[in-house]
């Protein structure tokens, strides 16, 4: 047994989904503690008890960084963790900083959950981020990667292979569902939509697509809402805003459509797109980021390419209800092979057990890439 401090920026969203994942296995494999944000984080839906989470006060903004920074201090120092597994890049800034100038600190398991540098932002940008990445992976001892493209791109940019692996997320089964928690129409195609109202996620380029071109037998439900910061949409008609679902209903919410879509301009990997596929829901999805290593065109959905908006309402347009199904079946086979969380945990387990046993000093042998 471990004794593990997990650290998040804020949990909302798909982090919440793999936090819990890796919360309940370890819970009695381990001693673990988690650290997150009051901002955008919800102690009644972490799979945790309260008395080892800890909300520290933030904002993303430059004058709260330095508040997280000493509170992440306090709790090492406190709970005096083997191994800090960090989740996500301000997190693993603020942790990393603090151990920069340091000889002796714990094993740090580092994932960013999609690398800032893979944003769609100025090439400049890109290159600044990856150099910060690099430099704090001298005080990193393994570096998770969510995706193939993701480590593909990491090496690219330059950070250390040695150190760098692949763990592919993974949810649980699904669970036995009552009645669907909303009405949809039998004689139309009902599509999923489920994440943030963002730029990333590419919400603007679906409305965009809906507006354009109605899809009078189409109806679209939005499950999520905007998170950092408010954006005004225009919402067309076949839509239907349902807010943010506890993650514990969103099955419900799947399986009362025929399909879920993911327009991300990017994306580090994609849980929604594993947990539609748990639910036999195919997925249509932009070929951006992991999106393509999960959805395989014509088999378990369809992947659009994100540049061609025509591309995508064509794939619309042609929908129908028995392909729709037996695609749901496939992508039921294909999650069950290889995004089940049982595959995520154990191999996040053997990273453990490997830092534990292997550390010398500062730090340890080279990880194994898993895929």
């Amino acid at each position: 047994m471990a004794r593990v401090l997990h650290i998040s920026e804020f949990t909302k969203g798909g982090i919440e989904t793999h936090l819990n994942e890796v919360l309940s296995y370890q819970s009695g494999r381990h001693d673990i503690y988690l650290m997150a944000s009051e901002q955008n984080s919800s102690p009644d839906t972490l799979q945790i008890s309260r008395s080892r989470l800890q909300l520290y006060p933030y904002k993303r903004k430059p004058a709260y960084f330095l508040q997280a920074m000493k509170a992440i201090h306090r709790k090492v120092k406190d709970f005096n963790p083997d191994i800090v597994h960090v989740h996500g890049t301000f997190a693993g800034v603020f942790l990393r900083t603090l151990f920069f100038f340091k000889s002796r600190r714990p094993v740090v398991i580092y994932n960013a959950h999609g690398w800032a540098f893979l944003m769609d932002i100025k090439p400049w940008k890109q290159r600044i981020f990856a150099m910060v990445e690099k430099a704090l992976s001298l005080r990193t001892d393994y570096i998770i990667n969510i995706s193939k493209h993701e480590y593909d791109m990491a090496m690219h940019y330059g950070l250390p292979a040695g150190k760098s692996g692949i763990v592919y997320n993974g949810v649980s089964d699904t669970v036995p569902s009552n009645s669907p928690p909303f009405e949809t129409e039998p004689g139309k195609i009902n599509l999923l939509y489920v994440g943030r109202f963002d730029r990333q996620k590419g919400f603007d380029l679906l409305l965009e697509v809906f507006n354009e071109h109605k899809f009078a037998k189409v109806n679209l439900y939005l499950v999520g809402d905007t998170v950092l910061e408010e954006v005004s949409y225009d919402f067309p008609e076949n839509t239907v805003k349902l807010g943010w679902v506890d993650n514990s209903q969103i099955d419900r919410y799947m399986k009362a459509c025929d399909a879920v879509i993911i327009p991300s301009r990017w994306e580090g990997f994609g849980i929604v797109a594993i947990e539609a596929l748990r639910n036999k829901k195919p997925v249509i999805a932009s070929n951006r980021g992991a999106l393509p290593e999960i959805i395989k065109h014509g088999l378990n959905g369809y992947v659009f390419d994100f540049n061609n908006k025509l591309e995508l309402a064509a794939i619309i347009h042609k929908l129908d209800k028995d392909t729709l199904a037996a695609m749901g079946q496939a992508g039921l086979e294909i999650f069950q092979e290889k995004f089940h969380s049982e595959q995520m945990n154990n191999q996040i387990e053997r990273l453990y057990e490997d830092a534990l046993q292997k550390r010398s000093g500062s730090y340890t042998a080279p990880v194994k890439k898993y895929v």
